[in-house]
């Protein structure tokens, strides 16, 4: 028998980091089958509010995707570091839950009795992501170096992890309705008499699996505070990933005002699967050094763009305001000012929003520019070689700041060229 069937054998699949990485991913994939079959269902049911695969489920299909994509790359690669796995388990619970909706919405309220243990079904079902929430909460917590911030974290962690199992418990046995839209389904577990304690387990541990997600962003403020060299341009990726949502957020918005619901549906999608793509670049240490670069321009560009989406909204509202009051189609004289409008203002916008970004986020940068610019200046004034010589170095050390700088000079004659000055 081969290696891969040999259980005792180290390239046992199910011993093979990779394959079961990859394995698992295959299982979140393959979970949207079910839920299009489900949806296919409570269509014939007569019941199209319950389908899941609609342009309003995409961005979590697409934050399926990513979170499951990026997770099987980081556990194939660095087994030994949990956000991989937890990026798998995030991208499968959002599945399973996808799965369990479809099965309770078909049967238990499309077609009451058409499938067994549906009622369960939607009793789970109600728990709104609570293992995704779980999950996305140690996700930051543990991001980037696969370890808590310092010891002293351990309590909130094992107080996380303990308060899943409690929650769901008492959320299953409440005599309460279920969460839509399985306010009709009679919860087969319910225990009036433990009404009381439940509602305030529920409570307690609802509050403390939210505030876990919470919790865990304001670990990577703490952790970028003490971080050095590495671990901070790591945590400048998952910055990026912010600055990204606060950019898509805006879209958004914008694009809810003006009820393009592509734009919102697939902003929404753009934003979910923004984090896991970002803590999976920290965590494998991709582009480090660019990152600088990169979020420098995401915040030019994604400030111009809020700048110049908040500007043609507002013209196309006022326009189709003064035009023909609201109902009234806007007119296309308006659309084309408005987007006239925006182009003209965007080279002057993104050139003040790059100095502003500069002299805020980038300060050596704009100092640099600052002090060639100034000894530009200062050149059509110079005619001393020896004093130009001297400050050309000066600049060149203020500015790139190189472990040692020389200048060499071509003579008029035939001789090899000598360094006419040289800093140390």
């Amino acid at each position: 028998m081969d290696g891969w069937g040999d259980p005792g054998s180290h390239r046992a699949w199910w011993r093979n980091p990779g394959a079961l990485a990859w394995a698992l991913w295959a299982l979140a994939v393959l979970g949207l089958a079910p839920i299009a079959r489900f949806d296919q269902l409570v269509r014939q049911a007569g019941r199209p509010d319950l389908v899941q695969l609609n342009p309003g489920g995409a961005p979590f299909v697409v934050a399926v995707l990513s979170a499951a994509t990026v997770g099987a790359l980081l556990a194939g690669r660095r087994p030994r570091h949990p956000v991989g796995w937890l990026l798998l388990a995030l991208g499968l619970s959002v599945i399973l839950d996808g799965v369990a909706d479809g099965y309770a919405g078909y049967g238990a309220v499309a077609r009451p009795g058409a499938l067994p243990a549906a009622r369960y079904v939607a009793v789970y079902a109600s728990s709104s992501l609570l293992v995704a929430r779980v999950c996305l909460g140690f996700v930051l917590l543990l991001t980037p170096t696969g370890s808590l911030p310092s010891p002293r974290w351990r309590w909130w962690a094992w107080l996380t992890a303990a308060t899943a199992l409690p929650y769901l418990v008492a959320r299953a046995l409440l005599p309460l309705p279920l969460n839509p839209p399985y306010e009709q389904v009679p919860n087969p577990l319910a225990v009036p008499t433990l009404a009381g304690p439940l509602q305030v387990v529920r409570a307690v541990t609802g509050i403390l699996t939210t505030l876990g997600v919470v919790v865990g962003a304001a670990s990577l403020l703490v952790r970028y505070r003490r971080a050095r060299g590495t671990e901070r341009l790591q945590l400048r990726w998952v910055a990026l990933a912010a600055a990204l949502s606060a950019v898509m957020a805006v879209v958004v918005l914008v694009a809810s005002v003006l009820r393009v619901e592509v734009v919102v549906f697939w902003g929404v999608g753009i934003l979910l699967a923004t984090l896991p793509m970002a803590v999976g670049a920290a965590v494998a240490r991709y582009r480090l050094y660019d990152v600088d670069r990169l979020l420098n321009r995401t915040l030019v560009y994604g400030l111009v763009t809020a700048l110049l989406g908040g500007v043609y909204a507002g013209l196309v509202l006022a326009g189709g305001q003064l035009s023909g009051g609201l109902g009234e189609a806007t007119p296309s004289w308006v659309v084309a000012a408005a987007t006239l409008t925006a182009a003209a203002l965007f080279q002057p916008a993104r050139r003040r929003i790059q100095q502003v970004v500069d002299v805020r986020f980038n300060r050596a940068r704009y100092d640099a520019g600052r002090t060639i610019e100034a000894f530009g200046a200062r050149l059509h004034r110079r005619v001393d070689l020896d004093g130009l010589t001297a400050e050309l170095l000066a600049v060149v050390d203020q500015t790139v700041q190189p472990t040692r700088a020389s200048l060499w000079l071509r003579p008029a004659g035939p001789r090899p060229p000598e360094p006419l000055a040289r800093r140390p």
